[in-house]
C-alpha cells in the first residue's frame, strides 16, 4: 500500500471487488466542508489512488486520504493513534495526520488529513545506487526501533512475529516466483536459515511493517521520505530490516547494515527471510498487474524480482 503509488487511470476508481463509495472531487469538498470547513475554500485535486487508500490533494502541502475499501479502516485509525508521537523521530519527512475525518452518512469511514511529501516512489524512480541511501535508511530505521514500543502498541500477526508462525507454503512461494532446479534448492536454503536463526528476545520494537518500494518517496534518486504507516506495529525488527534487499540498489545491504550498526547475525538471516516474502508478494501483485487484475500493479513485479535477486546474492 502507498500514498504515492500507481496513479490510477480513472478518478473515482477503488480497489479491489466493487464498492458503493465513490470518491470524487464533490465527496471531498462536502467533507471538508463538513468537518474542516476553514480548509474547505481549497480546491481539491486528485493525486493517486494506492492499494487502499485514495489521495486528493489540497492547497500546496496537504492531502486528504480516504479509505477506498473498508479493510483499511483499521490502517486509518493505527495512523491517527500512534504516528503523530513517533513522527519527530525521523530525520526524514512522513506524511503526518494533521486532521482526522470521522464517519458520517456522506462517507462512512474513517478519513484523514495528512502533509504531502512530494517525489516519486521507488517502484517508478529507484534510489540510485552510490549515494548516501544505505545511511539515510539505517538512520530512519535506527530512530523507528530505538527502545521498546509501549506495552498497548498493536501486534500484526502476519509481521513482526517469528518466520515459523507464519503460514508459507514454500513449495508454492518457489512456483510463484519461477524457481526451479538450483534456484529453489537456493531459496529453500535461504529460508530454512531464516527459519533456524535464534529469535528476537528483546523487548518488542516499533515496526513500520511495510517498507517496500511503493512506500518510500525518492527525489533524483535519494530517498527523501517513507509514507502509509498504516500497517504500524510491535515486534521483531528483522520485519523491517528486509528494506536492505527491497529497497537499496545491488550490493549496498552491507553498507546498510554497517550504519544500522545494532543487528546481529541472527537478526540478519531472519531479515533474509522476511525479504523473500516481501519479494515473493511484490511479484504476485505485479503479475495480477500485467493481467489487469483488481489491485495488481505491474510496478511491483520488476522490484521484487530485483529484490529477490539481490537478497540471494547477499553473503
Amino acid at each position: 500500500m502507498s500514498d504515492h503509488e500507481g496513479h490510477a487511470a480513472d478518478v473515482g476508481a477503488t480497489h479491489g471487488a466493487a464498492e458503493d463509495i465513490t470518491i470524487d472531487e464533490a465527496l471531498v469538498r462536502d467533507l471538508l466542508r463538513d468537518q474542516h470547513p476553514d480548509l474547505a475554500d481549497l480546491r481539491p485535486r486528485y493525486a493517486a489512488t494506492g492499494w487502499d487508500h485514495q489521495l486528493w490533494r489540497i492547497g500546496d502541502g496537504l492531502v486528504v486520504r480516504l479509505p477506498c475499501r473498508e479493510e483499511a479502516v483499521w490502517h486509518v485509525r493505527n495512523e491517527q493513534r500512534w504516528l503523530p508521537g513517533l513522527a519527530p523521530r525521523f530525520a526524514l519527512p512522513v506524511p503526518s495526520p494533521l486532521r482526522t475525518g470521522e464517519p458520517s452518512r456522506r462517507f462512512p469511514r474513517p478519513w484523514t488529513v495528512t502533509t504531502w511529501v512530494p517525489g516519486e516512489p521507488a517502484d517508478r524512480e529507484p534510489l540510485a545506487p552510490g549515494t548516501e541511501n544505505p545511511k539515510i535508511l539505517a538512520a530512519f530505521l535506527g530512530a523507528l526501533h530505538t527502545g521498546p514500543a509501549p506495552h498497548d502498541a498493536p501486534a500484526n500477526p502476519g509481521r513482526g512475529v517469528p518466520l515459523a508462525a507464519l503460514p508459507v507454503d514454500f513449495e508454492k512461494l518457489c512456483a510463484d516466483v519461477d524457481a526451479r532446479g538450483a534456484r529453489a534448492a537456493a531459496l529453500r536454503a535461504l529460508w530454512d536459515d531464516a527459519l533456524a536463526a535464534p529469535a528476537w528476545q528483546d523487548a518488542p520494537r516499533w515496526l513500520h511493517a511495510d517498507l517496500h518500494p511503493a512506500n518510500i518517496v525518492v527525489r533524483d534518486g535519494a530517498l527523501v521520505g517513507v509514507i502509509d504507516f498504516g500497517d504500524l506495529c510491535a515486534g521483531d525488527p528483522a520485519t523491517d530490516l528486509c528494506a536492505a534487499w527491497l529497497l537499496l540498489p545491488d550490493g549496498e545491504a552491507t553498507a546498510f547494515f554497517d550504519a544500522y550498526a545494532v543487528a546481529d547475525d541472527a537478526t540478519v538471516r531472519r531479515a533474509r527471510g522476511w525479504a523473500v516474502l516481501r519479494a515473493a508478494g511484490l511479484i504476485g501483485i505485479g503479475r495480477a498487474g500485467d493481467r489487469g487484475l483488481p489491485g495488481g500493479k505491474p510496478t511491483w513485479g520488476p522490484a521484487g524480482r530485483a529484490a529477490l535477486e539481490r537478497v540471494l546474492a547477499f553473503g
